[in-house]
This record gives C-alpha cells, structure tokens and sequence, in this order.
C-alpha cells in the first residue's frame, strides 16, 4: 500500500509508540491480574497488544500475527509477526524497571526483522537479516570473551511452570564457574544485551516464540551463536535455547550435557 514502511522501520515505529503506551501505564502504577497462580497480565499489556496489531494490520494486512495476549490472527501466509506487547509483565507490575517491547517478523520460518525497545532506558535494539545489529543507530557486536570461566551470563524462569522447570540445576552451575548468572525478568532485553555485548550468554527453557524472536535475529546479527541448549538447531518450536558469543558456545554445551547428565552437582556447604 502506499506509505508503506520498511518492515524493520515498521517494527521500530510501532514498538516506540507502545513502548511510550507502556511508560505512562508503568509512571501511574496500573493494577495487575492472575492468567494462573504466578502469571500476570495488566491492563498495559493489552493496551499494547491493541495498539500493535491495529498498527501491523494497517500495514501489512495479508501477514499472520502471534501475539502472546491472543490479539493475532494465523492467515497462512508467509510472513509472520511475533509479538510480545510487554516481556517482563511481572516486572512492570511491580514497578521494577526491566520491560519491553518486542517483535519480531519471520519470512518462511526465517527471521528478517526484529526489534527490543527498552522504554525506561530509552534503549532500541533493532535488527534485519544481513544487515546487522543496531542499538540506537549504532552497530553492535558480541562479546570477546573467550572462557567460561570469565563470562557474565544471564537466565530466566517461567511464571507458569516454575515447580517443574530444571533450570535452577543449570542456574547454580553457572554460577559456580561464571563471574556470575543474571536473573532480569525480560528475556529480549537479556538477548539485547548479549547481542550488544553487556552480557556473554543467555539460556533458558520454556520460552515462547514472541519472547525469542527478535532476540534470536539481534544476536545473530551481532555475531553471535544461537542453538538449542543441546547444541542443536533451534527452531521456534524448540524447548530450550541458548544465546551467546560464540566463543564460549561449545564450553557452555559441554558443562549443559554435564547437567542433563545429573552431574557436577555440589552439595550445600555449611552456613558459617
């Protein structure tokens, strides 16, 4: 259609006006409900969902859309947007400052665009297949380093399904043998951030594929590795994932196969 932006200059407009959305709903603290016993959704989310969609069907009216909010709608084609509308909602509830928005968009089953934007930093991470990383308008890279050992990684638990997720097993290892292991509540900002090189590594199990899109593309596109926490390929549709530089990809499967294992597992040390 006429006018008609560029998919990633679509992305960044339309995740700067909800990211906006979002600040005023997080500045006047809105109140929050339970999907389940720990998941929560807030008047915000679907605020931003609302204005998303409106905006990509406007656009971009013959592209399915999968929204975590349910707002998307699956039309065969073959360009997809996935959409998160507010990752990191416990957060934001709470008035902790780590959210944002992100979408992604994948043409047959390959991610082309993809944007992070980090309303309480004003931070917008934006990608397209071929062309590189961005955070506002500037090139970013991955980390270089090399060992495990000096790394910073980050991870993060599901709302939902937290009693029966093993990633605390995989969470203290990292923590033994790693600088240290963040936990910040937005898993497109923790992707951002290892595209950017703020962090070495991100892992996690159970992520959706609006949490992940945007983030798999950014990394990619700053150089860095992304598998499936076995070292196999990862598809959106995969259970676990992992993000990193490349450099520490293979020690970072090696201790991973070591956990799925039952190994290296210490025992508590006394409290002295």
């Amino acid at each position: 259609m006429p006018g008609t932006p560029s998919y990633p200059d679509a992305a960044i407009e339309i995740s700067l006006a909800a990211g906006n959305l979002l600040r005023y709903h997080f500045e006047n603290r809105v109140g929050f409900e339970l999907k389940s016993e720990f998941d929560l959704v807030t008047e915000a989310d679907r605020a931003s969902e609302k204005l998303i969609i409106e905006r990509l069907r406007r656009y971009f009216p013959t592209h399915s859309i999968q929204a975590e909010e349910g707002g998307g709608q699956e039309i065969g084609s073959e360009y997809r947007w996935y959409v998160d509308p507010l990752d990191g909602t416990t957060n934001f509830a709470h008035g902790y400052p780590a959210w944002s928005v992100t979408m992604g968009l994948e043409k047959n089953g390959e991610m082309i665009a993809g944007v992070v934007f980090d309303p309480t930093r004003n931070e917008l991470f934006a990608a397209e297949k071929g062309a590189g990383a961005y955070l506002n308008g500037n090139r970013v890279h991955v980390s270089r380093v090399e060992t495990l050992a000096a790394s910073l990684s980050c991870t993060g638990f599901p709302n939902d399904s937290r009693k029966t997720n093993p990633n605390i097993h995989f969470y203290y290892q990292m923590a033994m043998e790693t600088h240290g292991v963040r936990r910040g509540g937005s898993a497109a900002i923790d992707m951002a951030y290892t595209a950017c090189g703020r962090l070495d590594a991100f892992w996690e199990i159970g992520l959706k594929p609006w949490d992940l899109a945007a983030g798999k593309l950014l990394v990619t596109e700053a150089g860095g590795a992304f598998s499936d926490m076995h070292g196999g390929a990862h598809s959106m549709k995969s259970p676990t994932m992992l993000a990193d530089n490349g450099l520490v990809h293979e020690e970072l499967l090696a201790r991973f196969a070591a956990i799925f294992r039952g190994e290296l597992r210490h025992p508590m040390p006394e409290i002295r």
